[in-house]
């Protein structure tokens, strides 16, 4: 049998019927489709998207029927940051198709599609193209190019894309949704997807085999540890002293908590977290030392130099995790990796152990028995806890401290992370929040903390949070408690998409935004000031006679700004003005944006710890001088862990 229809309208329909399986649960791959449309989509996708929701309003709103839900947004490069926020919160079992039209539309979803790819992190794009047939060329945004006439603007995604197809004829159609569905469930190569639909294409008819729409289940495995890799993975932690375990964003994705915190108790090995990772286990767990590397704890990082042994989960070991390569400073280091990707893998020539996080935590933790670190290094790992936690409560200033005074950015942290419920997500992405959130927040539920620090996208904030607040609603639908999410945002961030909010109104998705305005880049600032560089282009001033932006602050209202946008705005100028404004928002059933002013030069604690980048190596400013001179210093401890880590201590030399 067959059924005749566009090739928009085969995709849609196609889409609606994927599920996934997961340890036998079962559930559509995706949620809907997000896309703004133009001359380039509107008669293709979008017809297809409207025939969609009138077909399921007419047929009486069939539940048993499967259909693919629309939501209009505001900015094609935001609608790919809630999509993959989304796909984030439900573990990568679900996510968002995208599409835009033609030219800037499909190319604006370009720092979303790199934002995917490198946190690993499965969506579906379909950019509409230009004319397969070619009969009106050049089009209006068509790429002209003297040496080739098969490329367009969309060839962009391809670097960006996990994988990449254009559709040119309708019999192509098959076999490039079902390469993208294989990319899209693959744990170890998933992230961006892209479709390109040329205009024409979309819109042209064909006969489908009915198979096609055919309800479609993707079982999403869990591969276990090969036999020999285990052995000698086992092997390399036996032989630890003083052994660290770093937890990344392959725990949450693998469900893989428990699996953790039972080695864990078993074995008294500390673990420290990524910021994919945080959260991998909670703040007060006896072996969680919270964040590791440049913008870690002091306790993570004080075990981290001592480490003889490294035992990597689910991490991609990015130079923030290894402090640009300086965290681990025993000669003698050895690494071991557990990860789904051979890729990280083999990374800092570790022991691999290719595997799914739970299957090869449960599989170590059995190969272990009997194993325990001593006393000592049990005591030193609850010591050393302590002491961060006490820092933590300082800076927090939680009892102590005048509430009618203008808040630092730690205590706003503090009182969102006390005034929150357990359950509630706390969401960011870039400035200096993120590093301040992975030091200090206290993480009380798997779920609880959402941080895009793969890419560290400005502007992802808002629309990440909605696709947070999104996966929460469906959580709900499924019988689970409800969570609020606190977006933490600061100005600068918000001044590059804020006008999501105004999908967070259309929807009825609550969200809770922080807005911390400390007139300009708070988190580049203190770099710049770091490095020499003076805090120069990065704070909002006017500019002055002296041809520099150092006049006064820019008269610029962001409260005026997100109420203009429809949402309920609180200014609040105080810490007890915003403990009542935290409260005020999680009572209400609408999302709020809590605007509160800082002072950008009260820093959180040290790290204790560096990131790498680079500092002029001449210059005629003395504070640039100084700058290099710290650089040079910092460079010098930088390992490069190329000796092979299934050698023994004693074998390396």
């Amino acid at each position: 049998m067959t059924t005749r229809l566009t090739v928009a309208q085969a995709t849609v329909r196609f889409l609606a019927n994927q599920y996934v399986e997961r340890d036998g649960e079962r559930t559509k791959l995706f949620a809907g489709a997000l896309g703004i449309f133009g001359h380039g989509n509107v008669a293709g996708l979008g017809q297809a998207l409207l025939q969609d929701e009138v077909d399921w309003i007419e047929g009486g709103r069939d539940s048993a029927v499967n259909r693919l839900p629309y939501v209009l947004g505001r900015n094609e490069q935001a609608m790919v940051h809630t999509a993959v926020a989304y796909a984030r919160a439900k573990d990568r079992l679900q996510t968002w198709a995208v599409t835009a039209s033609v030219g800037p539309g499909s190319t604006n979803m370009l720092t979303g599609a790199a934002l995917a790819t490198i946190n690993r992190l499965p969506v579906l794009l379909l950019p509409a193209d230009t004319f397969a047939t070619r009969s009106a060329g050049p089009l209006l945004q068509e790429l002209e190019l003297p040496s080739s006439g098969d490329v367009t603007v969309n060839d962009a995604f391809r670097p960006l894309s996990r994988y990449f197809d254009r559709v040119w004829r309708p019999e192509q159609l098959p076999g490039a949704l079902l390469g993208a569905m294989r990319v899209l469930t693959d744990p170890a190569e998933t992230g961006a997807v892209t479709v390109c639909f040329p205009q024409d294409v979309q819109a042209e008819a064909h006969d489908w085999d009915d198979d096609l729409f055919a309800e479609r289940t993707w079982h999403v495995g869990r591969p276990l540890p090969e036999r020999a890799a285990l052995a000698r993975a086992v092997e390399v932690i036996r032989s630890a002293k003083n052994p660290l375990i770093i937890a990344g964003g392959g725990v949450h994705y693998s469900g893989a908590q428990a699996a953790l915190a039972a080695l864990a108790d078993a074995t008294g090995i500390p673990v420290g977290q990524s910021q994919a990772g945080k959260g991998a286990l909670p703040f007060d767990h006896p072996q969680s030392v919270g964040a590791i590397g440049s913008t870690g704890t002091t306790a993570a990082n004080a075990l981290a130099r001592e480490a003889d042994v490294v035992v990597g989960v689910g991490t991609r070991f990015q130079d923030f995790t290894t402090a640009s390569r300086t965290a681990f400073q025993n000669p003698d280091v050895r690494f071991v990796t557990i990860n789904v990707a051979s890729l990280d893998a083999v990374k800092h020539s570790a022991v691999a152990v290719v595997a799914d996080a739970r299957e090869g935590l449960e599989a170590v933790a059995d190969a272990l028995t009997g194993y325990d670190v001593a006393d000592a290094y049990r005591a030193r790992t609850a010591e050393l806890k302590a002491a961060w936690d006490a820092t933590v409560a300082s800076v927090y200033a939680r009892d102590s401290g005048d509430l009618d005074v203008q808040p630092d950015q730690n205590q706003v942290l503090g009182a969102v992370n006390e005034l929150s419920d357990p359950r509630d997500v706390v969401v960011c992405a870039a400035g200096s929040m993120p590093g301040d959130l992975h030091k200090l927040w206290q993480v009380r539920d798997a779920k609880g903390y959402h941080v895009e620090y793969g890419y560290s996208c400005m502007g992802y904030e808002v629309a990440g949070g909605i696709g947070v607040a999104m996966a929460a609603a469906d959580d709900v639908r499924q019988g689970a408690a409800p969570r609020d999410v606190f977006v933490m945002v600061g100005d600068g961030s918000y001044l590059m998409m804020a006008t999501e909010l105004v999908t967070a109104v259309q929807e009825g998705m609550k969200i809770i935004v922080v807005l911390v305005q400390n007139h300009g880049f708070a988190s580049i600032g203190s770099l710049s000031e770091s490095l020499g560089s003076q805090r120069f282009g990065t704070r909002y001033r006017a500019r002055t006679s002296s041809g520099r932006l150092d006049g006064d602050f820019l008269p610029v209202d962001l409260a005026a700004n997100a109420a203009s946008l429809g949402i309920e705005v609180v200014r609040t100028s105080t810490r007890k003005e915003l403990e009542a404004a935290i409260l005020d928002a999680k009572a209400s059933p609408t999302s709020t944006v809590i605007h509160v002013e800082t002072d950008p030069f009260v820093d959180a604690p040290s790290s204790e710890s560096w990131w790498e980048v680079p500092v002029s190596e001449v210059s005629t400013l003395e504070s640039t001088q100084r700058a290099r001179e710290v650089y040079e210093q910092h460079k010098a401890r930088q390992r490069t862990y190329l000796k092979p880590s299934d050698l023994k201590p004693s074998e390396k030399n």
